[in-house]
């Protein structure tokens, strides 16, 4: 069984959009899970009611799988991220959060501010032995199978060891919720020549090589899209947080970019709608926060009900496959050989 706290006052179509998303989410979860609605209950029970008596009155059976959670607080998106925990302790994403910290919950999910919520969760949840950041972790979608990207926002600058740190937690993110078997990783960077990129980007190949990881060498932004570099397909792709975000919002632009150019050229919207699907952000929903000690989920802010739903999803998966300890085991076991690969390449 997994339980799912859900920020249900996160995100700017909040409470709509996160109340619609768990109603939506309901259907496709197996009876034994639950969703915690985090926030002002009297809030969410005004808007669950009105839901359930609508659009969405045909899952009104399931709604004794909803549990209401009282947090009177609501971190903005405005404020800094040391107010979630010193300033708003009884808000509904530290609340929320502290539920699983406290065992009372599986999972996290908010579309809220990002920063608060990386705060939060590395201090309730804590990191793992020997992890310097977490890192978020985006699906990116590709001519073949969507590819993991991070660091994508939670850390502007890194170091190269923070860099095949990152690219450890997510092979297991490909390997445990995408099923990839020896996921291959590659290194962002300005071309595939191992001496090409910045200081950073160069020692990092130099660990990577030695990291026992599948990595296949330096890929360009081009290759991103393709879904493969000259080395053959990729499952993952590792960069500093600042690189990261940089694309992750170019690549959002794309879909409508696009589609305006081919609506205007005369083809009918519907049909550029279908063939722009795989780009649609709201169909991967959730970005996990990994290398915390839990499940955390961090969703974008403008998120509609069904990217919250697919983000509910993303964390149901991540539950059961027990990624989590997965990434505790991995981390455990390359921290000597990590280690070694530093001092030698000193």
């Amino acid at each position: 069984m997994a339980r799912i706290a859900l920020d249900a006052m996160g995100g700017d179509h909040a409470p709509h959009a996160p109340i619609a998303g768990a109603l939506l989410a309901l259907p496709t979860l197996g009876p034994e899970h639950r969703i915690q609605l985090v926030g002002r209950t009297a809030v969410i029970t005004e808007t669950l009611n009105a839901l359930l008596a609508g659009e969405f009155a045909s899952v009104a059976a399931l709604r004794d799988r909803l549990d209401l959670v009282e947090a009177p607080d609501v971190i903005e998106m405005t404020d800094k991220p040391s107010v979630a925990l010193r300033g708003k302790p009884r808000s509904s994403m530290v609340v929320g959060i502290r539920l699983q910290a406290e065992g009372h919950s599986d999972a996290f999910v908010s579309a809220g501010n990002t920063g608060a919520q990386m705060a939060a969760s590395a201090f309730l949840l804590k990191l793992h032995a020997g992890l310097k950041r977490p890192a978020i972790s985006t699906l990116f979608p590709t001519a073949t199978q969507p590819v993991v990207v991070l660091d994508s926002g939670a850390n502007m600058d890194c170091s190269p060891e923070e860099l095949v740190q990152f690219a450890r937690l997510g092979a297991v993110y490909a390997e445990d919720l995408l099923g990839r078997a020896n996921p291959a990783v590659g290194l962002l960077s300005v071309g595939e020549e191992e001496e090409k990129g910045n200081l950073a980007v160069k020692e990092a190949h130099q660990l990577l090589k030695a990291s026992g990881l599948h990595f296949v060498g330096n890929v360009e932004g081009r290759d991103i899209p393709k879904g493969a570099s000259q080395a053959g397909p990729l499952d993952v792709v590792v960069c500093d947080g600042f690189t990261g975000n940089v694309v992750l919002k170019f690549y959002e632009a794309v879909a409508p970019f696009i589609a305006g150019l081919v609506v205007r050229a005369g083809v009918p919207r519907e049909t550029v709608g279908r063939a722009l699907v795989a780009l649609d952000p709201n169909a991967y929903g959730g970005a996990p926060l990994l290398g915390v000690k839990g499940v955390s989920i961090i969703a974008h802010g403008s998120s509609s009900p069904t990217a919250l739903k697919n983000a509910i999803g993303v964390a149901v998966r991540a539950v059961e496959s027990r990624m989590d300890e997965h990434i505790g085991r991995r981390l455990a076991a390359a921290a000597p050989s990590a280690g070694a690969s530093v001092a030698a390449a000193s």
